[in-house]
């Protein structure tokens, strides 16, 4: 029976969802190397000894790993630090895991694809085209094949943690809208599927909670785009704006690659019964509603 969980760079968006939706029901040690809640504690998962000694000092019953760099640009430019944060550090968490004799929840993402199918299930074979992409495929693959118990999820676009936590695509355009923006420039060329962090959060629980293992897509239902979410999003808000459709290169200052399409597939959750992700727009509209409105 599970009842501590150790969370590792919980103090992100995702890390917010999963400290509301695991809090009532679990004893958690949520740490972060940002502490920007009353609920978190310092650790830097890259400190091997000091994260070895408080994980086993807790002595917790599941080792979810959240933390990774995430920016894909400042991984492009920066590929040692990368490495050495989103996959060297997880052979750690590997070891530790291992060595408690406790199961591993890994955070993937849908970005390790290359972008040339239309959509991709979990049998589908990684191709990374970029440093972060890479960085979280190598680790993904490592704890699968090195983990003697895991559980292994891919995101999709993630939105979740409001402006304080949110640094993703519905931030970047709410941030527009709310510095008075009469039009915003959204790409046309990028496809994807939305992942509201706390639909996966509760997700999550429902597998831990059922004793399910191994590999699994979790992404909100419904395949879309980034232009098809910004006028959803604009719909919902219900003001008045132009969104003016461009492609990936109007924007410049977004120069590492990314797939055309990163839109997945919930194919083993759906085959368990155990998908419980909602629509992408639905999810939308309850994140903007509680957070933003």
């Amino acid at each position: 029976m599970i009842s501590k969980i150790y969370i590792t760079g919980c103090g992100g968006m995702l890390g917010e969802a999963f400290y509301k939706q695991f809090n009532d029901d679990y004893i958690l040690s949520c740490t972060d190397k940002n502490v920007n809640e009353p609920w978190l504690s310092f650790l830097d998962f890259r400190d091997f000894s000091a994260f070895r000694k408080d994980v086993f000092d807790f002595q917790p019953d599941y080792l979810f790993h959240l933390g990774a760099f995430t920016d894909l640009e400042f991984c492009e430019i920066n590929p040692e630090a990368t490495y050495r944060n989103n996959t060297s550090a997880v052979k750690a968490v590997v070891e530790i895991a291992n060595n408690l004799d406790i199961p591993i929840l890994y955070i993937s993402t849908a970005g390790i694809f290359n972008g040339e199918k239309e959509y991709y299930t979990e049998w589908d074979i990684p191709d990374p085209l970029g440093v972060y992409a890479n960085s979280k495929y190598l680790a993904e693959k490592y704890v699968i094949e090195n983990a003697a118990r895991y559980l292994v999820c891919r995101a999709g676009w993630m939105m979740g943690g409001g402006p304080w936590k949110d640094k993703k695509f519905i931030q970047k355009i709410m941030k527009q809208i709310g510095e008075g923006a009469k039009e915003i420039h959204v790409v046309t060329d990028k496809n994807g599927t939305p992942t509201y962090t706390h639909d996966f959060a509760r997700n999550v629980k429902l597998l831990i909670e059922d004793g399910v293992s191994g590999l699994f897509n979790m992404v909100c239902e419904g395949q879309t785009s980034r232009y098809e979410i910004a006028t959803e999003l604009i719909k919902i808000l219900g003001i008045d704006i132009k969104i003016i459709p461009v492609d990936s290169s109007y924007f410049k200052e977004y120069f590492a690659p990314r797939p055309a399409c990163e839109r997945l597939i919930n194919k083993n959750l759906n085959s368990l019964g155990l998908n419980i992700m909602r629509d992408w727009q639905v999810a939308l509209r309850e994140y903007i509603e509680i957070y933003y409105l």
